[in-house]
């Protein structure tokens, strides 16, 4: 016969497992970031050609940007709210399936107005993804968040450094109909989400686990009114990074075409150096997060970027080239700490913040490269970027963040 001692005892594995890091996951859902980003990624990086294809200018490539990640950024707080609620293992399979169809459309598009639609639909299947493959990752994360948050985007960053070589190597010379041969790509994706979508469906609890353990363990109680200015801060942080990542994402290959004469297939693999390191810089910052504190690592990515951005339009192609890898890993190793820091402020509402900040990210990435584009027509490319050279300078408002870290160790005190 079980007495209440032998019961407890056997719940303590089960409770002290929520905080072990399970890697078998972490990596499925890192590699699952690759293929969705490598495939989202695709659409920037075949700006050049979609641009010559349908006779556009810089007004309407923004516009495609703007619908891609408008869509993306509506949708993901709704998706991260409903399914704090409503737990949806299989979704993320349903959301790559998305992707898929969309970029399938997009190969064969004869119209701009078919452009956007498809476009759209791989915002939506990126709206589905995001909040709930940030979920997985905080789920198998353990005691690890800011390493476990890293290596999920860094799985992404490698992804968005991916699109623009497949893109130099597969489609620049051979047209729209190569995205075609992508699809096999989304759909290990579904077939790996699948897998994953089971594993969160048996392990739920490690939701409700981690939600405890963070609200026992987590800053002392702030005013309402500090919680909101505090987000507000991020997101304003939110906004320097993103808008000035648009202005590279979406116009980079073109500033090297004006003003270097280079090739499309030579700007594309310029702009595949500049993701290859934002995804280094997103592997660093998580652990060092974890180590030093959230706050300055935040505090250090934004501002820190900001003397390479403001030299970036004033220097010729091989200074261009490693200023822009600078300022890429300088500038990558914000958001995962930012994204933490925010699940460590509001605990128990992963999906929310996660659906939150993706999607202000999606957001200020879409009016960003609209605005952006808009301006290049106006003015020229070489003018956006000394514009946009000035965005990183918001990272002294970082300065303002509570110490959210000594405010945890305190309170285990």
């Amino acid at each position: 016969m079980k007495t209440d001692s032998d019961e407890n005892t056997a719940r303590v594995p089960e409770k002290a497992s929520s905080q072990v890091t399970v890697f078998p996951i972490l990596i499925a859902i890192s590699i699952s970031h690759l293929i969705n980003d490598s495939l989202q990624s695709l659409i920037p990086a075949s700006y050049p050609i979609i641009k010559e294809s349908f006779q556009l200018n810089f007004a309407q490539i923004g516009l495609v940007t703007f619908v891609n990640q408008i869509t993306a950024s509506l949708l993901q707080p709704v998706v991260g709210a409903f399914t704090d609620r409503h737990h949806l293992p299989f979704s993320l399979a349903v959301g790559m399936g998305f992707t898929l169809m969309g970029l399938a459309l997009l190969s064969f598009s004869q119209s701009f107005g078919m452009l956007l639609f498809s476009v759209s639909l791989i915002g939506v299947g990126s709206s589905v993804f995001h909040p709930e493959s940030s979920r997985v990752a905080h789920m198998a994360a353990g005691d690890r968040r800011g390493f476990a948050q890293s290596f999920f985007q860094v799985g992404g960053n490698a992804g968005s450094s991916l699109g623009p070589l497949l893109a130099a190597l597969i489609i620049a010379e051979r047209g729209r109909s190569r995205l075609l041969w992508f699809i096999p790509l989304a759909a290990a994706g579904i077939v790996l989400l699948s897998q994953v979508g089971r594993w969160y469906a048996a392990n739920t609890h490690r939701i409700h686990d981690s939600a405890a353990a963070a609200i026992k363990v987590g800053p002392s109680r702030m005013p309402r009114s500090t919680v909101i200015l505090t987000v507000g801060i991020l997101l304003v942080l939110i906004f320097s990074k993103y808008f000035y990542l648009a202005s590279i994402n979406s116009y980079f290959t073109f500033y090297l075409i004006r003003k270097f004469g280079v090739s499309i297939r030579n700007a594309q693999l310029h702009l595949f150096l500049f993701q290859f390191a934002v995804a280094a810089g997103t592997l660093i910052g998580g652990p060092v997060g974890d180590r030093i504190g959230r706050k300055y690592v935040i505090w250090i990515s934004i501002l820190g970027a900001a003397p390479f951005a403001l030299l970036l339009p004033h220097a010729g192609l091989a200074g261009t080239t490693v200023l822009s890898v600078l300022v890429g890993v300088i500038l990558a190793s914000a958001f995962s700490a930012i994204l933490v820091y925010a699940q460590e402020l509001i605990p128990g509402k992963v999906g929310m913040i996660a659906g939150l900040f993706f999607g202000f990210a999606f957001g200020m990435g879409a009016l960003g490269s609209a605005a952006l584009g808009r301006l290049a027509d106006l003015t020229s490319i070489t003018d956006v970027y000394r514009l946009t050279a000035f965005l990183p300078l918001l990272g002294l408002i970082a300065g303002l963040l509570p110490d959210i870290d000594a405010r945890r160790a305190s309170k285990r005190a």
